[in-house]
């Protein structure tokens, strides 16, 4: 089927059969790949009638040590460790930091981007979840490719389709952990507060979950809600009355508002209803009672996004995955016994 829309530059590298950074060594004049396959893309691009972003390609030379980090909500602790993990690796390296935040769009995330281009950022980081459709990511691929072809360097954390570096968190095994641990502990009715479907994040952690508790009359009711302590307050009101034993929140913001509503309804944690988180926030351990949840290693995930903008560019992308460990405290006990 005929493409829509001009072609692009990953329309060529696939036509010629070589990879991105090939295709763009080829256009752009880089060593890095022979004259005779150099000739080969550049005579498939005209075939094909690719036109390479000039404005992209005149920043080429220009563009300042400065590291832009995009993240959906710098007070989301989350984001904030992560933040933090950026501008210790970046202070090692004589580098500063500018910090754009967007909302959780597409189109929001790209204006973001756009700006920080714009702005002859030499390095962008981008923080937070992508999503399960790939598709939702073509614009943004569109104009990273370009900006890597004008020298630009670029790492993300948490996505799996754009085209660049990428670290990537242990969310489907964090995901596998919490549910084992709850089954271990004989839960059968189990909820889960998630944040937008659409993330991958969120699909990832599901996925686990369900692998987790993977078990004869297992039953995992989920429903979406903004990924904050608001949403995770909004879901514990939604799954309340369905008999559940256990509420997972996918991540701690999320859990530490199932706590406070649960409160609210007099229902004591654990012993009438189990909570577990994900991330481990640093105030995980200090709330009543203390959260069992999924440690995410965030402040090293944006040291490592760092180490990847260092490094010389790459034909193809690389990634780092990270671990988990599961952390038990008091919120997860096994459910009442059933009366008789």
């Amino acid at each position: 089927m005929k493409r829509e829309g001009a072609p692009r530059l990953i329309d060529v590298a696939e036509a010629a059969g070589v990879s991105l950074a090939s295709a763009s060594r080829a256009m752009s004049g880089g060593s890095g790949i022979s004259p005779e396959a150099a000739a080969h893309v550049r005579g498939i691009a005209q075939q094909l009638g690719y036109e390479p972003n000039m404005h992209a390609r005149g920043l080429a030379g220009g563009l300042v040590p400065t590291i832009g980090l995009v993240v959906h909500e710098i007070g989301d602790p989350y984001f904030s460790d992560i933040a933090s993990g950026v501008i210790r690796s970046a202070t090692f390296e004589n580098r500063s930091v500018q910090i754009a935040q967007a909302e959780r769009t597409p189109d929001s995330e790209l204006a973001q981007v756009k700006s920080l281009m714009r702005q002859r950022i030499g390095s962008i980081i981008i923080a937070g979840s992508g999503y399960a459709d790939s598709h939702r990511e073509q614009r943004m691929s569109d104009a990273l490719v370009d900006f890597t072809l004008a020298g630009g360097r670029v790492a993300v954390i948490g996505r799996h389709y754009l085209p660049v570096d990428a670290v990537l968190p242990d969310n489907h095994r964090a995901g596998v952990s919490v549910g084992r641990h709850l089954a271990e502990l004989g839960h059968r009715r189990i909820g889960v507060v998630a944040g937008p479907l659409e993330l991958n994040t969120v699909a990832d952690r599901i996925a686990g979950l369900r692998e987790g508790t993977d078990e004869p009359g297992v039953e995992l009711t989920v429903v979406s809600q903004a990924f904050t302590r608001e949403g995770g307050i909004a879901g514990a009101r939604e799954l309340l009355g369905r008999g559940l034993t256990a509420i997972v929140g996918l991540n701690d913001a999320m859990a530490i508002g199932i706590l406070s509503e649960l409160r609210q309804h007099g229902i004591r944690v654990p012993e009438e209803m189990s909570v577990v988180g994900f991330d481990d926030i640093a105030v995980a351990a200090d709330v009543a009672p203390a959260l069992t949840t999924a440690r995410i290693p965030m402040f090293d995930m944006g040291q490592h996004a760092v180490s990847l903008i260092l490094r010389p560019a790459s034909d193809e992308p690389r990634t780092i995955a990270t671990s988990h460990e599961l952390i038990i405290r008091q919120s997860s006990g096994p459910p009442a016994p059933v009366a008789i």
